[in-house]
């Protein structure tokens, strides 16, 4: 089975002020502070979770 595509997400605003269960979902997306890089796989959990925080992060990049 072929390794999934990646999507590397920045973090580019605080989670300070924000509901909870955004933070949280920050924290499962592995970011932890603005300007944060991480790559993670590109699946439709990980869309989910961009989507729901998408006002405190960026798509950086999508490698294939």
């Amino acid at each position: 089975m072929a390794e999934p595509r990646r999507l590397t997400v920045q973090q580019i605003h605080s989670g300070i002020g924000c509901a909870r269960r955004q933070r949280a979902t920050l924290r499962g997306l592995g970011l932890k502070h603005p300007g944060h890089k991480r790559a993670v796989a590109d699946t439709p959990q990980t869309r989910g979770m961009i989507a729901k925080v998408a006002h405190l992060v960026r798509i950086v990049s999508e490698a294939g």
